[in-house]
């Protein structure tokens, strides 16, 4: 019986023990911090072995095989072990892999990825094709393939999942973009960031399809290291593509899989320049599934965006509370910033991951407070010493709300929008954003406080 041991015990490390299990491994799960009593009690009843609090190295160096959660990295001394004695260390969709037969879209990029994720799968289903959606958003895949399988997955990947790739082998790959983000874990180098998200598409052959962003510099240097094998296709919001996807500010055009379609943006549901990218890239994947144009037409009438991005809050006094806490890298920000032309109060910081903010001092004019949220606001704060009058900071998101409704006035907006990581005062972003929106639905109006 092969040995198979998990590091972490989340959502994919539970999933992939789950899959396991069912395959006839002997599993052994592992996480360092504390586990949930409801996954506790789900690996006692299929009798998986677990420790919490602490890694016992015997065990875990005895394994045939590790999969390990995406958030550790591979620099550890464990895993590094791990690689001296050869254990393979994968990830779990690597594992899911090789127990699904269904064809795989899968998403990557610094921005953008989940929209484009949510948006495709939306498309598919409402078109009546059998799918299924999973990876770094939604349930584990490897948990879901315990009881179904779907003709196609529609999976988005982060950089840190792509790492742990071997035989991971998508029929449609898409890269939304790429810009500086985790380069705390890619040795503070942009081309090693870069060399890990075009790792989505070293298994493609030439009957596969790649899209990728022709606007997009940092795509355009990743292929000078980098060959993809995959027929490709194009999409840009600058240039009429000969195969690909285009928007020119009224219309989306698509020729892709053999078919011209045009898709007005007054049509679309989701607003704003990046979410034209998105559905370009998220319209291409649907087509070259099979997808028709009048199914394709009326999903983008439906789709319904995932909370955390540019998520409306409330209205209080006039003042429109946004939550774009998903906004965890400078690109992210500068969408979420140049979307609106309101006077605002915008509240950032957290964890800084060797953000260069100088994209955003072109889009400060608006800002007349900066509110910095986070145990460490020195570089945020001197970045924007001389661009913003207004900078105050706090590390109680109730407080940064509170300031955001005292300094408001009818017609501004209220961004939470970090353009950093969440882990010094939130478990992640979700976190942070639910605690926004709590602190901004307990707001009572200015004129019955």
């Amino acid at each position: 019986m092969k040995r198979l041991a998990i590091l972490g015990a989340g959502e994919s490390g539970l999933g992939a023990a789950m899959l396991a299990r069912g395959k006839g491994y002997a599993v052994f799960v592992s996480d360092a911090g504390q586990i949930s009593a409801e996954r506790k009690s789900r690996m006692q009843q299929l009798q998986i072995d677990f420790e919490e609090g602490n890694h016992s190295q015997d065990k875990i160096l005895s394994a045939d095989l590790i999969i390990k959660s995406p958030g550790i990295s591979p620099k550890t001394d464990l895993l590094v072990q791990a690689g001296q004695k050869s254990i393979p260390v994968i990830d779990e969709l690597e594992f899911a892999f090789g127990y699904s037969k269904g064809k795989v879209i899968a998403i990557t990029g610094t921005n953008g990825k989940t929209t484009t994720t949510l948006l495709t799968y939306h498309l598919l289903k409402e078109a009546g094709v059998d799918v299924g959606l999973a990876g770094n958003v939604g349930k584990s895949w490897a948990a879901q393939l315990t009881e179904v399988d779907h003709e196609w997955w529609v999976i988005e990947c982060s950089s840190f999942q792509i790492d742990g790739f071997v035989d991971f082998k998508p029929a449609v790959a898409i890269l939304t973009n790429i810009t500086p983000d985790h380069l705390d874990r890619y040795e503070y180098k942009i081309d090693n960031y870069i060399d890990s998200k075009f790792g989505i598409f070293k298994n493609m052959t030439s009957d596969d399809q790649a899209i990728l962003f022709a606007d997009d510099a940092l795509t355009n240097q990743g292929l000078k290291n980098n060959t993809i094998n995959a027929s490709t296709l194009w999409f840009s919001a600058l240039e009429v593509q000969k195969a690909g996807a285009w928007a020119d500010g009224e219309a989306l055009t698509y020729a892709v899989a053999g078919e011209s379609v045009q898709v007005s943006v007054a049509t679309l549901s989701i607003k704003g320049k990046h979410n034209l990218l998105n559905a370009l890239c998220a319209g291409s994947a649907a087509l070259i599934a099979g997808v028709k144009a009048e199914d394709l037409m009326l999903g983008f009438k439906t789709f319904k965006n995932a909370p955390h991005r540019m998520e409306l809050i409330r209205e209080v006094d006039g003042v429109k509370f946004i939550n774009d806490s998903k906004g965890t890298n400078v690109e992210a920000t500068a969408y979420a910033l140049a979307s609106y032309d309101n006077e605002m109060i915008w509240i950032a910081g957290g964890v800084d991951k060797g953000n260069e903010y100088s994209a955003l001092l072109p889009l400060a004019k608006n800002i007349k407070s900066l509110i910095c949220l986070g145990k460490d606001n020195e570089k945020l704060k001197s970045a924007f010493a001389t661009e913003i009058n207004d900078i105050r900071e706090t590390q109680h998101i109730a407080e940064a709300v509170n300031w955001g409704q005292e300094l408001g006035e009818p017609g501004d907006i209220v961004l939470l929008s970090p353009a950093c990581a969440s882990f010094d005062l939130f478990k992640n972003y979700e976190d942070r954003g639910t605690q926004f929106r709590e602190a901004v639905e307990n707001l009572k109006p200015k004129a019955i406080a």
